[in-house]
C-alpha cells in the first residue's frame, strides 16, 4: 500500500492523471518541482522519495535556489492580493511598539537586563548600579547588520562584574561565535570563539577565564548541513587564542553525546552534564574538584537513567532537580563522599503539581511548579521546610527567580494571554513583590476572556486546553478559530502574552492552545506518553481538542486552522493528512516533515529520544505511519496550508519543509491553496528580526483571513 500511495503522489507530480478528482483545474499555478527515481528500503519495504533533491543546500544548489526563488514568487502574489492584508501589518506593527524589558540580572554588584524601544530588530542589553540609577548601553545587537539579522545569542558575565561574554548568531543559525567585554569601559577584547553551538559559557571564580562547548570546525559545504557530533569542553583563558583553550571533557566513544559544564558558585567544582540526545534526554553526572589541577573528572551519576539538573551545592553536597523516583520531580542531594544511590536524599520531595523549574537565590530554594499548566512558586528552606507562596497577579506563567546565595533580592517576569508582562522585584526576606516595570499595550485587556477547558482524548485522557476570545463571543460555530499545539521533548505550553495572538483575538478569531501528550505538563510520564511508539497520542490529543471546539460551537471545521512550529510543524503536517477533513487552514511552520531522514542531519540526531529512529524497524513501523511527507495521498481535498520555513535554517533543516511543500502542491485535489513562505537570512526562530517578525505574522493571519472567509476587524 506504501508504494501505491507513493506511485499515485508521482503520477500526480509527472502531470499524469492519478485519479478523477485530480483532473480539477487547480486555482493556482505552481513552479513546476522535477522529481527523481530515488527508492529506499527500510527493513525489506521500499519506499520512495521524489522530492530527494529538494535536500541539497539553497546555498550551493542551484536548483534549489530557483526553487526557492519561484515558490515565493507565487506566494508573495498570493498574499499581496488580499485587500487587508496591509491593514493587519499596520494593526500588529501598533501593538508590537511598546517598551519590551528582560529580567534584570544581579551580578558583582550590577544590574544587567535587555530592552526593546518597540520595534527595534534586536533587544539591546544595558547594565546600572543602582536599580533606580542611570542606564548606560553594554551591547546594541542592531548596530551589528543593517538588517537585524545578527542576533545576540547568550550572555555570560564574570562574578565581580568586570567582563562580558557573548554570542553572536548570523541569520539565526545555531552557530555562534563567543567575544567578551571589558564591562566598565565598554571596550571589547580580543577573545574570538568560533563554532560553538548549544552552549553558554560558565565563569571561573577568579575571573580569568570561562568553560564552554564546541564542535569541530565543519568543512566548508556541511556547516549547515552536517551532523553535529563530537562535542567538546574547553577552558578558555581570557587574552589567548582559542587553540590554546584546554580540552577538559570529551568522549569521542560515544560522538553523539553531548557535554555541558558548570562551575559551582563557590568556584569550587565543575559540573559536567552529559546528555545523549535533546533536553528531556537522561542525563550522567560527572564533576571535577577545581582545586585539584591536575585531578581527573569524577563520574558522580554513571548512568542516563534519570535527568538531573544541577542547583547548587554546600561544599561536598550537590543538589539537583531530578525525576529519580519521582516522575513530576524533587530535589534530592547528593554527597560526593558517599555517592551511592541509596545515600542520596530528597529535599524537596515529588508533589502533585509537576515541578517545572528550582532556582538556589539567599539560601532558599524557589521552585516553579506547573497546575494544569500555569504557575505556581514556594518557596523552601535549604532543608526543604516550607517558607511561603509567592502570590502572583492570576492564572498564568512567572519565569525568572535567579540570583546568588548571598542575595537578598531575586527577579521574576509575570504575564498571561490577555495580560502583557510585568516584571517584578521580590523580596527574599519579606516575600513581598514589587511592580518595577509593566509593559504598555495598546489594548484594554478587561475586553478579552481566558478560560480553561478539560476534555477527553481518544482514549479518554483528559487534556487540558487554554481558550482566549474578545468577549461577547457567540458560541454558533461560525468563529474563525486558531488552535495551537507542540506535543514533545518535555516542553509545556504555559499561558503567556503575545502580540500576535493579541491580534488574531482583535481580529475576531478565538485562540486555543493544548497542552497535549509529549509536553512536560505533568511530568516525565506525560511525556513519555507521547513519545516514541507512542507519538500518535499526541496527535490525537490534538484532533480531540479540535472536535472539543467544534462540538462546544466555538468553531466548525471550514472555520478552524491550526498552527505548530518545529516538532509543532511535524504535528499540524501530521493531523492535516490525518483528517484534512476537519480544518479549513493549516499552518506548519518550520516543521519536522521527513520522519525516516530526520535524524540525518544537524541536530536532528538528538531528537531520536523523542521520535525513535528509521533505522530500528519497530519504530520505522510507526514513523511512516504518520510521517507527514509520506502520508500525503494525491487526490485528496487538503485544507489551505501555507508551509513556512526559512532558508538557513539549520535546525530544522528547510528541505523538510520543501519536501513537504512539493508534494502537497503534487497531491492537492481541491482548490484549496497550498503555498510556502520561506523567509531569507532567518533560521528556525531565534534571534529573528522585529521586521521580519512582523511580516511574517501578517501574511500568516492574511492568509488564514482568506481561508477561512472572513473580513478581520481590523483597527486602524
Amino acid at each position: 500500500m506504501l508504494t501505491t500511495r507513493w506511485g499515485a503522489a508521482v503520477a500526480v507530480a509527472l502531470g499524469l492523471s492519478a485519479t478523477a478528482t485530480a483532473q480539477e483545474k487547480p486555482p493556482l499555478k505552481y513552479p513546476e518541482t522535477k522529481t527523481v527515481d530515488q527508492v529506499d528500503d527500510y527493513h525489506g519495504t521500499k519506499v520512495q522519495d521524489p522530492y530527494r533533491w529538494l535536500e541539497d543546500d539553497v546555498r550551493t544548489s542551484e536548483d534549489v535556489a530557483a526553487w526557492v526563488e519561484a515558490q515565493n514568487k507565487v506566494t508573495q502574489a498570493y498574499l499581496n492580493s488580499i485587500p487587508w492584508r496591509g491593514a493587519i501589518e499596520k494593526r500588529i506593527t501598533a501593538l508590537y511598539d511598546y517598551e519590551k524589558y528582560g529580567i534584570p540580572s544581579k551580578i558583582g554588584g550590577k544590574y544587567f537586563f535587555t530592552k526593546n524601544d518597540g520595534l527595534q530588530n534586536q533587544s539591546v542589553l544595558y547594565v546600572q548600579d543602582k536599580l533606580d540609577g542611570p542606564a548606560r548601553v553594554l551591547l546594541d545587537p542592531n548596530s551589528w547588520s543593517k538588517d537585524g539579522t545578527i542576533a545576540l545569542s547568550g550572555t555570560a558575565i564574570s562574578d565581580d562584574g568586570k567582563y562580558l561574554a557573548y554570542g553572536k548568531a548570523a541569520s539565526g543559525s545555531d552557530w555562534n561565535t563567543w567575544h567578551v567585554l571589558d564591562v566598565a569601559t565598554g571596550k571589547p577584547l580580543d577573545d574570538e570563539l568560533k563554532w560553538v553551538k548549544f552552549s553558554g559559557a560558565s565563569w571561573t571564580a577568579d575571573g580569568r577565564g570561562f568553560f564552554y562547548s564546541r564542535f569541530p570546525e565543519p568543512s566548508k559545504d556541511a556547516a549547515f548541513q552536517a551532523l553535529n557530533e563530537n562535542m567538546k569542553l574547553y577552558y578558555h583563558r581570557l587574552g589567548t587564542p582559542q587553540a590554546d583553550d584546554v580540552l577538559v571533557y570529551e568522549r569521542p566513544d560515544h560522538p553523539k553525546w553531548g557535554v555541558n559544564g558548570q562551575a559551582s558558585e563557590d568556584g569550587r567544582y565543575l559540573v559536567i552534564s552529559v546528555n545523549d540526545g535533546t533536553t528531556s534526554r537522561k542525563a550522567r553526572v560527572v564533576y571535577k574538584d577545581l582545586a585539584e589541577p591536575y585531578g581527573l573528572p569524577t563520574e558522580l551519576v554513571p548512568n542516563h537513567e534519570n535527568k538531573f539538573s544541577f542547583l547548587g551545592n554546600d561544599g561536598p553536597v550537590f543538589y539537583f532537580q531530578s525525576d529519580f523516583n519521582a516522575p513530576k520531580y524533587q530535589v534530592i542531594a547528593i554527597d560526593t563522599r558517599v555517592p551511592d544511590k541509596k545515600n542520596w536524599k530528597t529535599v524537596i520531595p515529588e508533589a502533585e503539581e509537576t515541578i517545572e523549574g528550582v532556582d538556589l537565590v539567599g539560601n532558599l530554594f524557589v521552585v516553579s511548579y506547573l497546575k494544569d499548566a500555569y504557575t505556581r512558586v514556594k518557596v523552601f528552606e535549604m532543608n526543604g521546610t516550607p517558607v511561603r507562596e509567592v502570590q502572583l497577579p492570576g492564572i498564568g506563567t512567572a519565569s525568572g527567580f535567579g540570583g546568588r546565595r548571598t542575595d537578598t533580592e531575586t527577579f521574576y517576569s509575570y504575564s498571561s494571554f490577555a495580560t502583557p508582562p510585568s516584571i517584578f522585584k521580590y523580596d527574599l526576606i519579606t516575600g513581598k513583590s514589587t511592580l518595577l516595570r509593566q509593559a504598555k499595550v495598546k489594548f484594554d485587556p478587561a475586553n478579552y476572556e481566558v478560560k480553561q477547558v478539560f476534555y477527553a482524548s481518544k482514549d479518554g485522557t483528559k487534556v487540558p486546553m487554554f481558550i482566549a476570545y474578545k468577549k461577547g463571543l457567540k458560541l454558533d460555530g461560525n468563529n474563525p478559530c486558531l488552535l495551537y499545539g507542540y506535543g514533545g521533548f518535555n516542553i509545556s505550553l504555559t499561558p503567556g502574552f503575545s502580540v500576535s495572538r493579541l491580534a488574531w483575538m482583535e481580529m475576531g478569531g478565538v485562540y486555543a492552545v493544548a497542552n497535549l501528550r509529549g509536553g512536560g505538563e505533568y511530568g516525565d510520564a506525560w511525556h513519555r506518553a507521547g513519545t516514541k511508539l507512542k507519538k500518535q497520542n499526541v496527535f490525537d490529543d490534538f484532533i480531540a481538542a479540535a472536535e472539543y471546539l467544534i462540538d462546544q460551537k466555538y468553531t466548525s471545521p471550514k472555520k478552524l486552522a491550526v498552527l505548530g512550529g518545529s516538532n509543532g510543524g511535524l504535528l499540524v503536517g501530521a493531523v492535516m493528512t490525518q483528517r484534512p477533513d476537519l480544518f479549513g487552514a493549516a499552518l506548519p511552520a518550520v516543521g519536522v516533515m521527513d520522519m525516516l531522514r530526520f535524524h540525518k542531519r544537524t541536530a536532528g540526531r538528538f531528537w531520536v529520544d523523542d521520535y525513535g529512529s528509521s533505522d530500528d524497524p519497530e519504530e520505522f513501523k510507526a514513523l511512516v505511519k504518520y510521517s507527514p511527507y509520506h502520508n500525503l495521498k494525491s487526490g485528496t481535498r487538503y485544507p489551505a496550508t501555507l508551509v513556512t520555513t526559512a532558508d538557513t535554517d539549520d535546525r530544522v533543516v528547510p528541505g523538510h519543509s520543501f519536501k513537504f511543500a512539493a508534494m502537497l502542491q503534487a497531491a492537492q485535489s481541491g482548490e484549496a491553496p497550498t503555498l510556502i513562505r520561506i523567509e531569507t537570512k532567518a533560521g528556525h526562530g531565534a534571534g529573528k528580526p522585529t521586521a521580519k517578525m512582523i511580516e511574517e505574522v501578517a501574511d500568516q493571519w492574511a492568509f488564514l483571513s482568506k481561508a477561512l472567509d472572513f473580513k478581520p476587524a481590523v483597527k486602524e
